[in-house]
């Protein structure tokens, strides 16, 4: 049987990238995913394709920084599906490439999508699986999170950290309601444009990783998946590492 048979999920930021890779995973799975982004052409393409492909989704305009939009989509997915058992918050934007390190818009910017989004995500999804037997968050936060780097702005360290400590708030908080909650860090991934360090940069975190190479999205995806399901059943407040070893030295 599909690890996800059945399941209703959200995964946020699902247009391209690991989200996308997670969210056709989940369908490959069993589950009927909401796929969800701001890139609304690129978003629709993604769901469209799993679909053709025999899996169940559709595509949600979701901006994580606004509450009302967080509030409808899980409002229509409830609506439509009678439940949410899986909530994916991956959408996120990168550090890399500020021209100031310590700009204020910058850290604004890089608070509000990356922390703020998810907090907005697990207090509306926490409410919708509350009316049923529980569910799973999976925060996507980064190996950012835990160390510091002097090559990003500090805003996205932060922000990665708070995905992490909230993480582990709401886990110890909704576990009786039998909501787990845990976060994911990748370490160095392939580029994606506008969203990644320069090539000597990259260099140098490749001479630290033990593995020497960079992760494979489908390798976080599996994490994710894993703490998703049912599998995972005794887990919460977890953080899974995906780094090649990068974060055990």
């Amino acid at each position: 049987m599909p690890r996800l048979e059945g399941k209703i999920a959200i995964v946020t930021g699902a247009a391209r990238g690991m989200g996308e890779v997670e969210a056709r995973l989940f369908a490959e799975e069993g589950a009927t995913v909401v796929v969800c982004d701001v890139t609304d052409d690129t978003g629709q393409r993604v769901a469209d394709d799993i679909i053709a492909n025999g899996g169940n989704a559709q595509f949600a305009h979701l901006n994580v920084t606004d509450e009302d939009n967080w509030r409808q989509v899980i409002s229509d997915a409830v609506g439509r599906y009678g439940r949410l058992d899986i909530l994916v918050n991956n959408a996120g934007i990168s550090g890399y490439d500020e021209e100031d390190n310590l700009g204020t818009t910058t850290w604004d910017r890089l608070l509000n999508i990356n922390a703020k989004g998810v907090f907005l995500g697990m207090k509306h999804a926490i409410a919708a699986m509350e009316q049923r037997d529980g569910g799973s968050i999976v925060n996507i936060s980064s190996i950012s999170g835990i160390v510091g780097q002097d090559f990003i702005h500090m805003g996205y360290n932060a922000s990665k950290g708070a995905v992490r400590l909230m993480t582990k708030s709401a886990a110890v908080r909704w576990a009786e309601a039998g909501i787990r909650v845990n976060s994911v860090h990748p370490g160095l991934m392939p580029p994606m444009a506008g969203g990644s360090a320069d090539s000597d940069t990259r260099s140098a975190m490749m001479a630290n990783i033990p593995m020497k190479r960079v992760g494979d999205r489908e390798e976080v995806a599996y994490a994710v998946l894993f703490l998703a399901s049912d599998e995972a059943s005794y887990i919460t407040g977890a953080e899974l590492v995906v780094d090649g070893g990068f974060t055990a030295q």
